[in-house]
């Protein structure tokens, strides 16, 4: 009979938001999986908990996630934690958890510490529809085209964020989602807990300076402005967009007239790909 996988969330900072349920099962389990060993050591040290650990995560969750189904197959009782709060959320968890689904292996989420939800709460932002959509690519233009797709997204939007890469998305965050309303949470629940309420360009200004420490959740305010019109195009290329007004009884030269407004750039670009027609 195959055994049982236990999703355990751990505190995102203070060691007294751990449950009591969290606590027996860790101490119940035949294993313990968890993403940085030598960072859970301490916390089970703390609570006086001594059982097998394994790591696993993003860098070995393909060799490692079928040693752990085959101990589940076998019957053992493995306990999944993460470094911080609930496994599965921005990390290798969901992997194993699908493996575990796949295997008919049963699970069991508990319930306990979770970064973004505690961050919303305290935003002062509204709580009853949000999005979220944990870290942005760290290819710059992957992460802007992303925010670009989300800029008349009317829900509150949550992110977390590395402290190397804050700046640099709070910049791109004013460039494309504009000067919202944004909660920035610090190290929280942790002695140095801070949060920030204002709006990005403020945000921007008082880390202009600071050396940047610590892992940050920011909570963001949706779109409350009038949502654009799509052009109908927006997916033509700039060829294609003249022919698509000439075909409509407009003459070639304001075509071109058109298009270098539209899409704002300079007329010879546009000239140079309709020499022929």
């Amino acid at each position: 009979m195959a055994g049982k996988l236990y999703i355990c969330p751990t505190p995102i900072g203070n060691l007294e938001d751990i449950t009591y349920r969290t606590l027996r099962v860790l101490n119940e389990a035949d294993l313990i999986a968890a993403e940085d060993t030598r960072h859970s050591l301490q916390l089970l040290n703390h609570f006086d908990i001594s059982k097998p650990l394994t790591s696993y995560h993003e860098h070995n969750k393909d060799s490692k996630g079928g040693y752990l189904i085959s101990k589940l197959l076998e019957g053992e009782t493995i306990a999944l934690i993460s470094d911080a709060g609930m496994p599965g959320i921005s990390d290798p968890g969901a992997d194993i958890v699908k493996e575990a689904i796949e295997n008919n292996i049963e699970i069991e989420v508990l319930p306990g510490a979770t970064a973004f939800a505690t961050a919303l709460v305290g935003s002062g932002l509204d709580t009853n529809k949000f999005v979220f959509e944990g870290f942005l690519d760290r290819d710059k233009k992957l992460r802007r085209r992303r925010l670009e797709e989300i800029c008349e997204e009317r829900r509150t939007l949550i992110f977390y964020e590395s402290p190397h890469r804050l700046k640099e998305t709070l910049k791109d965050m004013l460039k494309y989602l504009g000067n919202r309303k944004i909660a920035v949470n610090r190290e929280l629940t942790k002695k140095y807990q801070e949060i920030i309420r204002e709006d990005i360009e403020t945000v921007i200004e008082i880390f202009g300076n600071r050396e940047i420490r610590g892992e940050f959740v920011l909570v963001v305010e949706g779109f409350s402005g009038e949502t654009s019109q799509k052009n109908e195009y927006d997916s033509l290329n700039e060829r294609e967009y003249v022919i698509k007004l000439m075909d409509q009884g407009m003459s070639k030269k304001d075509a071109i007239k058109a298009v270098c407004k539209d899409r704002k750039l300079k007329k010879d670009i546009v000239y140079k790909q309709v020499l022929d027609l």
